[in-house]
């Protein structure tokens, strides 16, 4: 219908943030702005990752690729990712991936001169640029235990070296699993519970009792003091019916009316550390964003050629 707008306008509430976990609602919206929003966090968000290992000496227990695929990875410091260039796009090298505007540059060397094992660890690898290195996993509290050491790449036993450098670059998930950003990403339907109450008055409270236990996850509860059926965490809910299914088989169908708000999603977002939850959320945004803005010009060049024919498309040298 001409002149009408199908525009509509996302709210978000944030519900719990941390460093690397969120917890938001995002209303007003669909499921395909909501999964789109989903799949750009894990596959299309860009971080740095090693990419490219030269080992010098190793004489670990592992071989060369085996170490290679574990530095790879290792999550990243990645604040400076949106700014940085693919090394495929930068013609400060050429595509070689080896320049400051591309890559970050690290070193390790360890050895093993006494009889304990020595622990090699993301600790270890000294990078070019102070903003990007290992994410620290330690505990900030100061407590002594085998995270505060890093991740393990290698244990080494006297006599044994490891050196070598890598070279990380830029890239998303999409390419390789290493540069996700995104330990987990999902989000769910706001559950619509709605409970009979002229039909639930008919039970008695053993019913009512096996009725609430019938759930497996603590969405209903009996409040002591009116024995009233209540709803007490409706987002426990995982739309596995059994409510449904117990109603059915006491004879009471229509006890209890549960749908999905279909413009209404509950997401969770944990980070690998490589950025924080909440940088990753607007990341994913600014990234959706442009794709978006690609299509709008994509679709602006394909109403051009049809005006325009030939003259359109010699224009934009085809």
């Amino acid at each position: 219908m001409e002149g009408v707008s199908y525009q509509r306008f996302p709210r978000v509430k944030i519900r719990e943030l941390k460093d690397d976990y969120a917890k938001f609602e995002l209303r007003d919206t669909d499921a395909s702005i909501a999964n789109a929003l989903r799949r750009v966090m894990i596959a299309e968000v860009p971080t740095i990752a090693i990419d490219l290992v030269e080992i010098e000496v190793n004489s670990s227990v592992l071989n060369d690729e085996f170490i290679a695929h574990r530095l790879g990875l290792i999550p990243l410091t990645s604040e400076r990712a949106m700014s940085m260039r693919f090394s495929r796009d930068c013609d400060a090298c050429d595509g070689d991936g080896q320049c400051e505007y591309c890559s970050v540059e690290f070193h390790l060397r360890a050895k093993c001169i006494t009889d304990q094992t020595l622990d090699v660890t993301s600790k270890d690898l000294y990078s070019s640029d102070h903003t990007v290195v290992p994410v620290d996993f330690s505990d900030p509290a100061g407590y002594d235990s085998p995270d505060q050491k890093g991740i393990i790449i290698v244990k080494l036993r006297r006599g044994q070296e490891l050196r070598l450098r890598a070279i990380a670059r830029k890239g998303i998930g999409k390419d390789h699993a290493k540069w996700s950003p995104a330990a987990t990403v999902t989000f769910m339907y706001e559950p619509d519970i709605h409970i009979n109450e002229d039909l639930m008055e008919t039970l008695t409270l053993e019913e009512k009792q096996s009725w609430v236990e019938s759930s497996p996850t603590k969405v209903f509860d009996i409040d002591p003091v009116t024995q009233q059926v209540v709803v007490v965490d409706p987002e426990a809910y995982t739309y596995d019916d059994e409510v449904i299914k117990k109603a059915e088989a006491m004879g009471k169908l229509g006890l209890v009316d549960i749908s999905a708000k279909e413009d209404s999603f509950i997401f969770t977002v944990e980070s690998t550390g490589a950025i924080k939850a909440s940088q990753l959320v607007l990341n994913a945004i600014e990234v959706l964003k442009q794709k978006l803005d690609a299509v709008r010009l994509s679709e602006d060049t394909v109403e051009a050629d049809d005006q325009f024919g030939e003259l359109g498309a010699h224009m934009r040298g085809g």
